[in-house]
């Protein structure tokens, strides 16, 4: 089995992906690169596409249509532990990176990322424990937008709902949204 920072001898490849520009996108620079790529746009197509065989290596978006990223991450970690799944998300959070991380990722980037922050991410499966600890705290406004966000993903994205899970009346969360839009 090569070491860590070793390409898989393979190089195969699933994208887990529902925006299809950017899956395509993704899947001409891999393959420029040697990638041997399966696409799938939906978390019922995972299935399918490992019928050809387990890739080494699968990029998985966290928000997909008709289901979460995690979901997918953890069906794939549990039919092959040694995968190597970088989580790509324009919604990032910290609970959903530690989510993704104890469920079987190696690596969760936020987007917009490219193919050269996916290879480094492969690259780096282990980990850097040289990385310095951020002296400052996190902002009251960080933690408020990422419990906002931490909701509207249990929520599916619900603003009725998520406001009142956090307390708020719908309008104030619509305004809050409007100042920080979701990418």
């Amino acid at each position: 089995m090569p070491g860590d920072d070793a390409p898989h001898p393979d190089k195969h490849l699933l994208i887990v992906e529902d925006d299809a520009s950017f899956a395509r996108a993704l899947t001409r620079s891999f393959e420029r690169r040697g990638y041997e790529v399966r696409v799938s746009h939906s978390l019922d197509g995972v299935e399918p596409a490992l019928d050809g065989g387990l890739p080494g290596y699968a990029v998985v978006d966290l928000k997909l249509a008709g289901g979460s990223g995690l979901e997918c991450v953890k069906m794939l970690h549990a039919r092959d532990p040694a995968m190597k799944i970088v989580v790509l998300t324009g919604f990032a959070s910290i609970a959903t990176a530690v989510e993704a991380i104890k469920l079987g990722a190696c690596h969760y980037l936020a987007k917009p990322a490219n193919t050269d922050d996916i290879e480094a991410a492969f690259a780096r499966a282990d980990g850097d424990s040289s990385i310095a600890v951020a002296a400052r705290p996190t902002s009251l406004k960080t933690l408020e937008w990422e419990t906002i966000h931490e909701t509207l993903v249990d929520t599916d994205f619900n603003i009725s709902e998520t406001a009142r899970r956090l307390g708020l009346h719908r309008r104030t969360l619509a305004r809050k949204l409007e100042k920080k839009p979701l990418p």
